[in-house]
C-alpha cells in the first residue's frame, strides 16, 4: 500500500508539473486563458498603462563605480558654466571703397542707401564659478573678446546674463560677474587647489563646454609643468601640459586634481599634435583675482630693460654652447634693472628659477610674478656669469606713454587720448574707436612710416587701441619687437601697414 500511495503522489505531480509553464525557459508556451463569456450591457475596459520601470538607485557611497573621477564631477561639475558669447561681425568692405572704384558713383550711392549689415557671430567657451554669492566667474580672456552679449548655462539648465568684470589678454585670464536676481541662493562654487604643488604623472580631470556638448568630462595625468608656447604674437609661459582631452569651447574650464580642487585653467591645445593640452595654473589666476575684479585690469609690471635675442656670434663671446637668453640692450635709470647693476651688454639667463631662450619667453616668464616678489636673475658678463636679485615695479601710465614716445616715436592725444574714428563710411555705420596720433617725433619709426598727427591707430598686432589702456597694454606685449603691424585710419580710409621699430 506504501509503494502504490508513493506512485500516486508521483503521478499526480508529474501531471502538475507538465500542466504548468516552464519558468525562466524560452520554450515554455504560453497558456492563453478562456474568454470570458459576454455580459449584457457590461460597461467597456479600460486598457490600464504598463506600470513604469522604477528609477535607478542613486549610488551608495561604497559603490565600487563611484570612482575618485566619479566624485571629482560631482562635486565640481555644478561650478562649471557653458558660455555663450555673441559678437558682431561687421561686412567685409566699405562700399565707398570698392563698389565706387569698379562700378562708379551710383552703385556707391545706392548701397549707402542700403548699407550692409552686421551679422552677429557666436563663440563658445567654458568657464568655473568661483564666487557663488557675488557670481563671480572665472575663464579664459580670448573666450569673451569683443562680445557685446555674454551668456552663461549652469549644469541644470540656468541660464545667466553675465558681463565683464575684467579681463587681461596677456594672461589670458578673466572675470564675469552674472546677473542674480534678488535673493537668489548662492551658486554652486570651486575649491581652489595649490598648482605649486602638481607632480608629473598624477591624474587630472577637465570639464568644458567642447563643441557646444555641454560638461563634456575627460580625464588624464600632468604630462609636463612649466611649458612654454608661443601663438606667433606672444608666448605664454609657465603653463601645465596635459594629456586630458580639451577641444574648442574647453577653453576656460577648469583643470581639476583628484581631489575636486581647481589647479589650471584649460587655455589652448597644440593643433598639430593629439595629446598635447596645456591649462594656466591656477595660482598665476589667484595672484591676479583681486585685481581684475576691483579694476578690471592686471598693472603691468617690469624690470625697466629691453632686449634682443642671442645670436650664435655672441652666444660664442658669452662662452656659451649655444644660443639662449637675452642680450640686454638698455638700462633704464631708477628701475629695478640699474638699482640691480645690470648693464647693456649684460645676457640675462634665467630669472626665478627658470631658463630664458628669449626675450618672447623673458616677457612671458614676467606676467608670472607681482610687484611684491623677489626674482633671481642669472646674467652672464663677458664670460663670466653672476645673480642679482630684484623686485619687478609697475610700469606708470606716465612711464609708458614716455617709452610708445622714445620707442614708437608717437605721442596720443590728451586726456583720455581717444577719437572716434574719422567719419561713419555710411549712414548707420558705428564709428570706431580708436587712439589719435597727438604728436610724431622726427626721424622716429612713426615719422619713417608716415604717421601725421590726427591719424587714429586702431590695432596693434592682434590688440584693438580703443583706448589708451589698451595701447599701454600694446606697448607692453610689443615692447621689443622690432616691426608692428598697425591698422590706422586716416579720413574715411582704413590702411594696415608694417612699422619697423
Amino acid at each position: 500500500m506504501a509503494g502504490n500511495a508513493r506512485f500516486l503522489v508521483a503521478a499526480a505531480l508529474a501531471v502538475l508539473l507538465a500542466a504548468a509553464p516552464m519558468a525562466g525557459s524560452g520554450l515554455a508556451q504560453k497558456r492563453t486563458p478562456a474568454p470570458n463569456p459576454p455580459v449584457p450591457n457590461a460597461p467597456a475596459q479600460v486598457q490600464q498603462p504598463a506600470p513604469s520601470p522604477p528609477a535607478p538607485a542613486a549610488a551608495l557611497p561604497d559603490d565600487p563605480r563611484r570612482t575618485p573621477v566619479v566624485r571629482v564631477v560631482q562635486e565640481a561639475g555644478p561650478a562649471v558654466v557653458s558660455i555663450i558669447s555673441a559678437r558682431e561681425v561687421k561686412a567685409p568692405f566699405a562700399p565707398e571703397s570698392l563698389l565706387q572704384r569698379f562700378f562708379g558713383d551710383s552703385a556707391a550711392q545706392q548701397a549707402q542707401k542700403q548699407p550692409p549689415k552686421p551679422r552677429t557671430a557666436q563663440n563658445l567657451g567654458s568657464g568655473v564659478i568661483i564666487d557663488g554669492r557675488k557670481g563671480y566667474v572665472l575663464t579664459n580672456a580670448h573666450v569673451i573678446t569683443g562680445a557685446t552679449q555674454i551668456t552663461a548655462r549652469l549644469q541644470d539648465g540656468r541660464e545667466f546674463t553675465a558681463h565683464l568684470q575684467g579681463a587681461d589678454q596677456d594672461m589670458d585670464l578673466a572675470v564675469l560677474r552674472l546677473e542674480l536676481a534678488k535673493g537668489e541662493p548662492p551658486l554652486p562654487q570651486v575649491r581652489m587647489g595649490d598648482s605649486a604643488s602638481l607632480m608629473i604623472g598624477e591624474p587630472v580631470v577637465a570639464i568644458g563646454n567642447p563643441y557646444g556638448l555641454s560638461h563634456t568630462v575627460t580625464t588624464g595625468v600632468v604630462s609636463a609643468l612649466d611649458r612654454s608656447i608661443s601663438n606667433g604674437q606672444q608666448t605664454f609661459a609657465g603653463l601645465i601640459q596635459t594629456d586630458a582631452a580639451i577641444n574648442p569651447g574647453n577653453s576656460g574650464g577648469p583643470l581639476l586634481n583628484i581631489l575636486g580642487q581647481v589647479v589650471g585653467i584649460n587655455a589652448a591645445v597644440f593643433a598639430r599634435g593629439g595629446g598635447l593640452s596645456f591649462a594656466i595654473p591656477i595660482n598665476k589666476a589667484k595672484g591676479v583675482l583681486d585685481e581684475l575684479i576691483a579694476t578690471g585690469r592686471v598693472a603691468h609690471i617690469w624690470l625697466g630693460l629691453l632686449g634682443v635675442n642671442m645670436t650664435p656670434e655672441q652666444a660664442a663671446a658669452y662662452g656659451l654652447p649655444k644660443p639662449g637668453g637675452m642680450v640686454v640692450t638698455e638700462v633704464f635709470p631708477g628701475t629695478p634693472a640699474e638699482k640691480a647693476g645690470i648693464r647693456p651688454g649684460d645676457a640675462l639667463l634665467a630669472m626665478g628659477g627658470q631658463k630664458v631662450q628669449d626675450k618672447a619667453q623673458f616677457l612671458g616668464l614676467l606676467l608670472g610674478f607681482s610687484r611684491g616678489d623677489c626674482l633671481d636673475v642669472l646674467l652672464n658678463r663677458a664670460g663670466q656669469q653672476f645673480q642679482v636679485q630684484m623686485r619687478p615695479q609697475v610700469l606708470e601710465r606716465d612711464a609708458g606713454l614716455g617709452l610708445i614716445a622714445w620707442r614708437w616715436g608717437f605721442t596720443p592725444g590728451s586726456g583720455a587720448g581717444m577719437a572716434a574714428a574719422a567719419a561713419p563710411t555710411s549712414p548707420g555705420q558705428a564709428k570706431t574707436p580708436g587712439v589719435e596720433v597727438a604728436s610724431v617725433k622726427a626721424e622716429g619709426p612713426a615719422a619713417r612710416l608716415g604717421l601725421k598727427p590726427g591719424d587714429v591707430i586702431l590695432q596693434i598686432g592682434t590688440l584693438r587701441t580703443a583706448t589708451e589702456a589698451d595701447l599701454l597694454s600694446a606697448f607692453y606685449r610689443y615692447q621689443m619687437h622690432t616691426q608692428l603691424i598697425l591698422s590706422v585710419q586716416r579720413g574715411e580710409q582704413v590702411y594696415t601697414v608694417r612699422m619697423k621699430i
